[in-house]
C-alpha cells in the first residue's frame, strides 16, 4: 500500500479492515445457519435458489470450496432453469480450477460457455476452459479454444489476452511457425498498443528459448526503437536485459556489457540488480548498490523478528525474503484480509493453510486463527519451504508461485531456458504476478542491504 498521501492511506486501511470484518461476519453467519439446519445424515436443507446462491457465494468468496459446492449442487439439482444457474456453473468450475482439479473444472466451464454464450459468465467460462487445457498440458487444444474466443467475442473483455495466450500455447506445443504467425496477426490487430508490445515480447522470449540469439536481438531492437511500454507486461529495462543476455550468448561480450550498463543502477528496477550481477560476473565494472534513502529505510522495517527467525532457520530460508513478502502482502498488518479471502501478515488463504497447519504445529485451525502473527508466520513458512524445494531455491519462482499458483510458476519455469532468474521473470504470464515478483525481489534486495541473515543491522 502506498502511503505518499497519509489521508488516502487511512481511507484504504479503513476499507480493508471494514471489508475483513464484514466478510468474516457473513461467513460465520452462513456457517452457523448451515450447522443448525443440517439433516441427521449431514446434508444441507433444501432452500430457495437465491438463498443457496447467496450462501454458496459467501463460501466461494472465502475459498471454502467444498461448502460452496454443496449449495451450488442444490441449485443445479432443484432449480435447473433458475437465473442463477450461469453463475452457479461458473463458480463451480472456478472452484475446481482453484483446487487444480482441471478435468472437473472443464465440465462446468464448458457447460456455461455452451449454454450461456451471451453472458459474461459464458465468456469467462470459455476463457478459463482454455486456461484449464493449458494447465493440463493440452496446449494445441487450448490454442483452439482461445481462437474460438477471438471469433465469438472480437470485442470481449479478454480479447487481448486470448491472442497472447494463443501465441504462448502454440509455442509450448512446439508449433513455432504458427506461434510466429499469431505474433504477426496480433501486431496487425493491435498496432501501436501495449498488446502489440506484449506480442513482440512473446516473440523475444520464444527466440531466447530456441537459442536464436540474432532473432532475439532483432526483436529486442524492434521493441526499443518504438516502445509502447506503458500498460504492457514488459519494460525497457527488461528488454535491455534480454537483449544483453542474447548478445552475451552470441559471443558479443562488449555489446552485452554496454547493454547491461545502460539499464542503470537503482532499487526501483528489478533488472537493475540483475544487470549489476552480470556485469560483475563478466569482469566489467561492478555497479555498487546505491545508498539507501531515509524513506527506503523507513519503508522496510524489521517486524516480528523472533517469530520469523524461529520458523525460517529450520528450513534454511532467508528471513529477509519472508520480510520482503510480508511487506508486499500486508504491510505488516496482522488483521489484514483481502477480497480473495487471504488473511494475516502473509495473506494465507484457508485452503492453502489447511495443507500445512499440522506440519507447522497447529493441528486445529479456524479461519480467524490466521490473524494470529505466530500462527500465520509458522504456516506460511512451511508453505514457502515446500515451494523452495519445488523450485530449487529460485526465489523469483517462489514469489511467483505464492501469488500466481504453483502450477503456473512450474509452467513458467519449464519454458525458461536457461532457468535463470531474469529469464524466468520475463516468462511470468500474469501482469499482477509479474509485478508482484518485481516488488518482492526489490524489497528483498533492500532488506539484504539493511540486515544480515540473523536480521542484525549491517
Amino acid at each position: 500500500m502506498k502511503r505518499s498521501v497519509q489521508i488516502a492511506g487511512y481511507v484504504f486501511l479503513f476499507s480493508f479492515v471494514a471489508f475483513s470484518q464484514a466478510s468474516d461476519a457473513a461467513l460465520r453467519m452462513v456457517a452457523e445457519k448451515d450447522r443448525t439446519s443440517r439433516a441427521v445424515n449431514g446434508k444441507i436443507a433444501d432452500l430457495s435458489a437465491s438463498e443457496h446462491f447467496s450462501r454458496g457465494k459467501t463460501y466461494f468468496d472465502n475459498r471454502q470450496f467444498p461448502e460452496s459446492r454443496e449449495h451450488f449442487y442444490k441449485i443445479l439439482e432443484l432449480y435447473p432453469t433458475d437465473s442463477s444457474v450461469a453463475g452457479t456453473l461458473f463458480m463451480t468450475g472456478r472452484s475446481y480450477y482453484w483446487e487444480r482439479d482441471y478435468e472437473r473444472a472443464i465440465v462446468y466451464l464448458s457447460r456455461v460457455a455452451k449454454e450461456f454464450p451471451e453472458t459474461l459468465y459464458g465468456r469467462e467460462g470459455l476463457s478459463f476452459n482454455g486456461a484449464c487445457h493449458v494447465r493440463l498440458g493440452k496446449n494445441s487444444e487450448a490454442a483452439k479454444i482461445y481462437e474460438q474466443y477471438t471469433v465469438m467475442y472480437p470485442d470481449g473483455e479478454r480479447i487481448d489476452s486470448a491472442h497472447l495466450n494463443i501465441i504462448d500455447a502454440l509455442r509450448e506445443a512446439g508449433d513455432y511457425d504458427d506461434a510466429k504467425a499469431w505474433v504477426d496477426k496480433t501486431r496487425k490487430t493491435f498496432t501501436g498498443t501495449p498488446t502489440e508490445t506484449n506480442a513482440l515480447q512473446a516473440l523475444l522470449r520464444m527466440n531466447i528459448h530456441r537459442e536464436r540469439w540474432a532473432d532475439a536481438d532483432a526483436a529486442a531492437e524492434t521493441l526499443l526503437r518504438a516502445p509502447v511500454f506503458s500498460g504492457s507486461m514488459t519494460s525497457a529495462d527488461e528488454i535491455k536485459y534480454l537483449k544483453g543476455f542474447a548478445l552475451e550468448k552470441a559471443g558479443k561480450k562488449q555489446q552485452a556489457m554496454d547493454t547491461y550498463a545502460s539499464i542503470g543502477n537503482n532499487y526501483s528496477s528489478y533488472y537493475s540488480g540483475l544487470a549489476s550481477v552480470r556485469l560483475a560476473r563478466n569482469g566489467a565494472k561492478f555497479h555498487v548498490s546505491p545508498p539507501l534513502t531515509a524513506k527506503q529505510r523507513a519503508d522496510n522495517p524489521l517486524m516480528f523478528r523472533t517469530e520469523i527467525l524461529q520458523y525460517t532457520k529450520k528450513h534454511k530460508i532467508d528471513p529477509r525474503f519472508i520480510l520482503a513478502i510480508m511487506k508486499q502482502e500486508s504491510s505488516f498488518r496482522a488483521n489484514a484480509k483481502s477480497p480473495a479471502a487471504a488473511r494475516g501478515l502473509l495473506q494465507l488463504v484457508l485452503d492453502t493453510a489447511l495443507k500445512y497447519n499440522k506440519k507447522a504445529g497447529f493441528p486445529s485451525l479456524q479461519p480467524d486463527d490466521l490473524y494470529d502473527p505466530r500462527t500465520n508466520i509458522a504456516i506460511a513458512t512451511e508453505y514457502i519451504a515446500d515451494l523452495k524445494d519445488e523450485f530449487g531455491g529460485l526465489y523469483e519462482a517462489i514469489a511467483a508461485s505464492y501469488n500466481g499458483g504453483e502450477d503456473n510458476a512450474a509452467r513458467w519455469l519449464s519454458r525458461s531456458k536457461p532457468k535463470e532468474a531474469g529469464i524466468f521473470a520475463s516468462e511470468v504470464g500474469f501482469a499482477e504476478t509479474k509485478n508482484y515478483v518485481f516488488k518482492v525481489m526489490n524489497n528483498y534486495r533492500i532488506y539484504r542491504e539493511l540486515y544480515d541473515e540473523d536480521l542484525q543491522k549491517k
